[in-house]
């Protein structure tokens, strides 16, 4: 597949006697300009960058008073995961830092969901 090489979106073209862009032919214009922009070839987009917190997962677990194995099971974590983010082998991902970060401040709310969710 080749993209289109263009500096700017191509702009939204009057559908007047013609049919609408299918939803394979969006998908297919998305992809096209993704890749523009991953090349630098694309300036007019924009783009928003959130700071995922680095988060102790000890910390907040011996701050909740639970064991290893009560706060993965409180919690959805395998044990072993747990065990490697506290020994250092291994670290969560963006969205598992954001879960553990809501969890800090608010464990209530997240106990909240997952109880509804069960």
């Amino acid at each position: 597949m080749t993209a289109k090489k263009t500096s700017k979106p191509a702009p939204k073209k009057a559908t007047r006697g013609r049919k609408p862009q299918t939803v394979g032919e969006s998908i297919i214009q998305g992809l096209q300009e993704a890749i523009a922009w991953t090349k630098g070839e694309n300036g007019n987009v924009r783009v928003t960058l959130v700071h995922v917190p680095e988060v102790d997962v000890r910390k907040v677990r011996l701050k909740m008073g639970l064991s290893q194995g009560q706060f993965a099971t409180k919690f959805g974590f395998p044990p072993a995961t747990l065990r490697n983010w506290e020994q250092g082998r291994s670290h969560p991902d963006a969205p598992t830092r954001v879960l553990l970060a809501v969890i800090a401040k608010h464990p209530e709310a997240v106990e909240d969901v997952l109880r509804k969710a069960s």
